[in-house]
């Protein structure tokens, strides 16, 4: 906290490089990105991303995956089928170049993979999972000499940690890999990759761990529009050459694939971008291209961005239209909605039209993002209709509308609560049923929501559904019982927030641990991002019990879906968030859970915000610094439940009264803009 208190309070803006600048970070993109960190200090030693956009491999390894000796060293490869493998030591991503010299004839063959389960002659699967193998890519060589081998763009390898160089030759040629560089092909704008505009830091260094693995996997996300995964996709080997949308830089789902914008997982991902990166532009050109590609005559979003564009998805049109409540919330970009808004209602009018005379959604785009049972009046897609229909509502004052439609899209949103209510509860098991005809499933998506939407109707619910939920725990994580015998991060991001949410905080930070802990320890793994998915049993096997054709390797280990912890831990331990557009409001509610300090802030176009607490053997202190002009709500935790403690801000005590209520087990108090210290004891 020393150094915390030293640099808490110089607020500066961040400075942004101009982007009518000449130099060049991706091929030909100019680097438009911040050209520094925003806060400077010792959690910089826990940011993935490399110093510079070319690096190198960290270790070489033996074909079993042994160290054998730090980069550079040793790296002969002699005789046909000999092996070298190269670990870069975290999740990197773009193209190769190989030195190396030569003494006779043959082939140097190229494979890539992301966990250590798969290193050898074929990379792990990326080209669609049921196609034939991705494979290797070849540098060839006719006789002795010195040799330079760059990948070419098509085979761009998104995602990967391990490059494992073999020889093919029918003679007795030996090959000399003289230097081995990675020109990184991620958040391509971007000249320095460590210029986070967010941070965090706590008395845990594994939570901590896990927030910067969450924000450099969205990193590894932002890509070059014109490196999409190519449509149809390739037999064998891979293509990396779609077109993704408009701009320099576009977030997508995963790093090695699906390498497309995915809107479901933008749920999850862009608050927890903002909160880290803070890179809005990838989020703006990924909503932009769903607006493109909406169906002019009936409102439908597709589910996915071109050119995979696949459609007929219910759920994810709605998460387009909360990404766009997002992006919105996080940018204040009112230009954008406004260009949009047409489509936007085009879009509100499409999905309300599937309710039906009970009051509930009737889901008829059956496609989601993975679980087994879909369609009818499931209990999830009216969870996030819900959500669509009170963000609409907010949406519709920032775009200025003056025709009503805030209070009729809260009016329905009202009728749909009710509606849920009564006829997805299950009062007998003390959850949400998957389905209002069914009795048996109580899904981890839908009762995760209820609690984060604030659908649930009672507290008591709520504490129900929390404790139900714990049921389903294993020492790894969470199996979601609507796709079973899998463990979704993507879910438990829902998860966390909605225990977050109702003040379960211990179960919230102890879930991270299992799932997240488990991962990001996981010597087969990354060890520096988030993984798709996984099976209960501990393989990376997700969704192959489910019959589908691909194999194991084709799971994404840098998957944007699964980097909830990122966003909660800052808005729900840290308890900084913002509740209007840029930040113009606030509110700061922190949960010390079993930690003793946390820190953190993020930047918006007002400035930045910035906050912190520690506690002591008698209270705590917290402070904070947001921009001038802002106002918010600082909700302060009791030290004795019911009871009003002793309260000093600035150096000034307050008393209970209209300024300082105690509700329930919190103090909330008016806060403003500015530096401030507030002591509890």
């Amino acid at each position: 906290m020393a150094v915390f208190n030293a640099l808490f309070w110089l607020a500066t803006f961040f400075v942004l490089l101009d982007s009518t600048s000449a130099q060049k970070c991706w091929k030909d993109t100019t680097c438009s990105g911040p050209a520094d960190t925003s806060f400077p200090g010792p959690w910089e030693a826990n940011i993935f991303a490399p110093a510079s956009r070319t690096v190198s491999p960290a270790s070489i390894l033996s074909n079993s995956g042994d160290f054998v000796s730090k980069f550079p060293g040793n790296s002969q490869l002699s005789g046909n089928g000999s092996i070298l493998v190269f670990d870069f030591g975290i999740e990197v991503g773009g193209l190769v170049t190989l030195d190396y010299s030569t003494t006779g004839k043959g082939s140097i063959g190229l494979a890539f993979t992301e966990s250590k389960n798969w290193i050898g002659e074929w990379s792990d699967s990326s080209n669609g999972g049921f196609k034939g193998p991705d494979g290797a890519i070849y540098s060839s060589f006719n006789t002795s000499g010195t040799y330079s081998y760059t990948m070419p763009d098509l085979r761009l390898r998104g995602g990967f940690r391990y490059l494992t160089l073999f020889l093919v030759t029918n003679g007795t040629t030996s090959v000399n890999i003289t230097d081995i560089k990675l020109e990184i092909g991620f958040q391509p704008t971007w000249s320095n990759l460590k210029a986070y505009q967010g941070y965090f830091h706590s008395s845990d260094e594994l939570l901590n761990r896990i927030w910067y693995g969450g924000a450099y996997t969205l990193q590894t996300n932002a890509v070059p529009p014109n490196t999409g995964r190519q449509v149809p996709f390739v037999v064998t080997g891979w293509a990396n050459n779609g077109t993704l949308g408009p701009g320099d830089t576009i977030i997508v789902d995963g790093a090695k694939r699906d390498r497309a914008v995915w809107p479901g997982d933008m749920g999850i991902a862009v608050p927890s971008t903002f909160v880290s990166i803070g890179d809005l532009s990838s989020v703006k050109n990924a909503l932009q291209v769903m607006y493109n590609y909406q169906n002019p005559t009936t409102g439908a979003f597709p589910e996915a961005g071109p050119p995979l564009l696949q459609q007929g998805s219910d759920t994810y049109h709605m998460w387009t239209m909360i990404g766009t409540y997002n992006y919105l919330l996080y940018s204040n970009d009112t230009t954008f909605l406004k260009e949009n808004w047409s489509k936007y209602l085009l879009a509100m009018k499409f999905i309300y039209g599937k309710v039906g005379p009970s009051g509930l959604l009737n889901v008829t785009g059956l496609r989601d993002w993975a679980r087994w049972q879909t369609g009818g009046n499931g209990s999830e897609p009216n969870m996030i209709l819900y959500r669509t229909l009170l963000t609409g509502a907010d949406l519709s004052i920032w775009a200025g509308d003056i025709t009503g439609l805030n209070a009729t899209w809260q009016t329905q949103a009202a009728s749909l609560k009710t509606a849920i209510n009564e006829y997805c509860w299950d009062l007998s098991y003390g959850a949400f049923r998957d389905n209002a005809t069914d009795t048996t499933l109580h899904p981890q998506d839908a009762n995760s929501m209820s609690i984060l939407f604030d659908v649930v109707d009672t507290s008591v619910k709520a504490e129900s559904i929390s404790s139900n939920l714990l049921k389903n725990w294993t020492p790894i994580g969470a199996v979601t019982p609507e796709l079973p015998g899998n463990i979704s991060p993507f879910i438990s991001s829902f998860e966390i927030q909605a225990h977050f949410t109702i003040g379960q905080t211990d179960r919230a930070l102890d879930l991270i641990r299992r799932s997240w802990g488990w991962y990001i320890n996981n010597p087969l793994g990354s060890e520096s991002t988030v993984i798709e998915g996984y099976l209960q049993n501990g393989t990376f096997g997700y969704r192959s019990s489910r019959g589908y054709d691909y194999d194991a390797s084709y799971v994404s280990h840098s998957h944007g879906w699964s980097s909830g912890p990122t966003s909660a831990l800052t808005t729900y331990v840290l308890g900084l968030s913002i509740t209007s557009p840029a930040g113009g409001t606030w509110q700061l509610a922190p949960q010390f859970g079993d930690l003793s300090s946390a820190e953190g802030g993020f930047t918006t176009s007002l400035g930045k915000f910035q906050a912190g607490w520690i506690l002591s053997h008698n209270g705590y202190t917290l402070s904070y610094n947001v921009p001038k002009g802002t106002t918010g709500e600082v909700i302060l935790p009791c030290l004795s439940a019911g009871k009003f403690p002793s309260i000093t801000i600035d150096g000034r005590h307050v008393s209970s009264g209209p300024t300082a209520q105690l509700e329930g087990s919190s103090i909330v108090l008016n806060g403003a803009g500015g530096s401030h210290t507030v002591v509890v004891s």
